[in-house]
C-alpha cells in the first residue's frame, strides 16, 4: 500500500512547524526521517496518521484521501505507534494488544479463536509473551514499546507508522525490534534517532531540518559528511560496514 503525503503544513500559534512537505512512500518500503530534535518530524507523522489534521496539504492512502476515510477505516490500513501512550485508565498487557482486533469488529461482535491466535502470536513475537496479565503502567519504557508494537501487528495494516521505536530498548532489542519490522510484508514509515540505524534498516530516507525537506534518496545518497555536518554538527567519516555491507558512519567530535 502506497502512502503520498502532499505539501503538507502544520503550524502551532501562527508559528511554522513542518512546510511544504511532500513524502511518495512505495508499496512495501522502509522509510525514515532522520533530522535534529525539534525538526519536526513527530509532527509530521502525527500529520500523516490523522492524529493532527493538516492545515494546508493532504494525505492519501493508495490514491484514497485520508480524511474522507472513517477512523476505523483508517485503522484497517494503518497502525501507529507513537512516542507518548497517554492512558486514563490502566490496562493488562492482554488487553492492550486486543485492542489492535477493534478496528475489524462488527458493534458488538465478539472475539473469536482466530482473534486469540493473532494477539497471542504477536505478543511471541516481541518476546512479551508470559507478559499478559502484566498491568501495562507497571512495565518498563522498553517494555511498553514492545507491547505497542504488538498491539500494531495485531492490527494487521498494511502500513506502520512509528515515531522513534527504539527509544528506551537495550540494542538487543532494537535490533530485533527493527529486523521484526523489516521481515514484515507492509509498508513503513518511520522516525529514527540513531543515523546508523537508519543506515542498516531504511530503503529510503527523508532527511528534515526545521520543518523541510532538505533531502532525500538511498542511505548511500543521503548519508554523507556534509549533510551530516551541516543538519547534526558533527564531523564523521563514514564507510561501508564488512558484515553487513550498509553504509556506516563514526562519529568524531562536534563543531
Amino acid at each position: 500500500m502506497k502512502l503520498a503525503i502532499e505539501e503538507v503544513s502544520y503550524s502551532i500559534l501562527d508559528t511554522p512547524i513542518i512546510e511544504d512537505i511532500s513524502l511518495h512512500i512505495k508499496t512495501g518500503q522502509f522509510v525514515g526521517l532522520i533530522g535534529p530534535n525539534g525538526s519536526g518530524k513527530s509532527t509530521l507523522l502525527k500529520n500523516a496518521s490523522r492524529i493532527l489534521e493538516p492545515h494546508t496539504g493532504s494525505v492519501h492512502l493508495d490514491g484514497r484521501d485520508l480524511y474522507r476515510l472513517t477512523q476505523k477505516q483508517t485503522a484497517r490500513e494503518m497502525a501507529v505507534v507513537s512516542q507518548e501512550t497517554s492512558l486514563t485508565f490502566d490496562f493488562s498487557v492482554q488487553e492492550m494488544v486486543w485492542m489492535g482486533r477493534h478496528p475489524h469488529k462488527r458493534l458488538f461482535q465478539g472475539d473469536t479463536e482466530k482473534d486469540r491466535r493473532i494477539v497471542n502470536h504477536a505478543l511471541a513475537r516481541v518476546e512479551m509473551n508470559g507478559f499478559e496479565e502484566r498491568s501495562f503502567m507497571s512495565l518498563s519504557g522498553g517494555e511498553k514499546q514492545r507491547v505497542l508494537i504488538a498491539r500494531a501487528l495485531a492490527q494487521e495494516a498494511n502500513i506502520i507508522i512509528l515515531d522513534e521505536p527504539t527509544n528506551h530498548l537495550d540494542i538487543r532489542h532494537q535490533l530485533q525490534l527493527l529486523d521484526l519490522v523489516k521481515k514484515l510484508d507492509v509498508t513503513v514509515l518511520t522516525a529514527l534517532h540513531d543515523i546508523n540505524l537508519a543506515a542498516m534498516y531504511c530503503d529510503y530516507i527523508y532527511v528534515i531540518q526545521n520543518g523541510q525537506v532538505i533531502t532525500s534518496g538511498t542511505p548511500e545518497a543521503v548519508l554523507t559528511t556534509t549533510m551530516i555536518r551541516n543538519v547534526f554538527g558533527v564531523e564523521t567519516e563514514i564507510g561501508i560496514h564488512p558484515v553487513t555491507e550498509k553504509t556506516h558512519i563514526t562519529f568524531l567530535a562536534h563543531i
